[in-house]
């Protein structure tokens, strides 16, 4: 019975396989979160209501929002961030 209480303590987060995982959920969310801001942001620029939409809605894993950024929007690597910062 004691086996049993110190191996599911903590919550699967003793190391190993458990911290992996929850580091690369952090990493994914961190990814995610920074293409689909700049996708966003470029959406509501460009006065595309159902972009912004479909981009705020439906979660790829900055997969969509980087088709956006690139294909649709059509944005260089070199411009990506001058539409944000300029004033």
């Amino acid at each position: 019975m004691n086996y049993f209480n110190n191996m599911y303590s903590g919550y699967g987060f003793q190391g190993g396989l458990g911290s992996g995982i929850f580091s690369t959920v952090i990493l994914i969310l961190v990814w995610s979160l920074f293409w689909k801001g700049i996708a966003l942001w470029n959406a509501s620029k460009r006065n595309e209501p159902w972009w912004f939409i479909a981009l705020l809605v439906i979660n790829t894993m900055g997969i969509l929002e980087i088709f956006y950024i690139f294909a649709i929007a059509k944005i260089k690597l070199s411009e990506l961030f001058d539409n944000i910062f300029k004033k």
